[in-house]
């Protein structure tokens, strides 16, 4: 991948975030709570992904993706701790609703997880574009 082709990804993924934590208000009306944990998830990830993309870190997993985030970012304490602690939390409540039976999120488990989805997001993109 050349130069430009990234930057393209980073900012597709950046933008792929932002708009899946739009979706979030649609699913929260219509009480759609697993679903939007899922949603909350991936939008961190899109945001996760696209910083490590910038530093051409391509991981073929979301386990993959997880370790590199802590390995890259988290370790070098370019991310809060409180952020690194809630991207394994949304990994852990994403695997748990997609995969594990009878688990069912209510509108006070979505409603906690916006705000700290937002402040991960936001990080990223401090992150990767500090003068905007």
């Amino acid at each position: 991948m050349n130069p430009q082709q990234n930057e393209e990804l980073v900012k597709y993924r950046c933008a792929k975030a932002k708009e899946t934590l739009a979706e979030i208000d649609v699913l929260i009306q219509n009480k759609l709570w697993n679903i939007a944990v899922n949603k909350l998830y991936y939008a961190c990830f899109y945001a996760v992904s696209a910083l490590l993309a910038e530093r051409n870190i391509f991981p073929k997993t979301h386990t993959g993706t997880r370790q590199m985030f802590g390995l890259h970012f988290v370790k070098a304490g370019k991310i809060t701790a409180a952020s690194s602690i809630f991207y394994g939390e949304i990994f852990e409540k994403r695997q748990d609703g997609d995969y594990e039976d009878f688990i069912d999120f209510g509108e006070n488990d979505v409603l906690i997880l916006i705000a700290p989805a937002k402040e991960l997001i936001s990080e990223i993109e401090n992150i990767l574009f500090p003068n905007q």
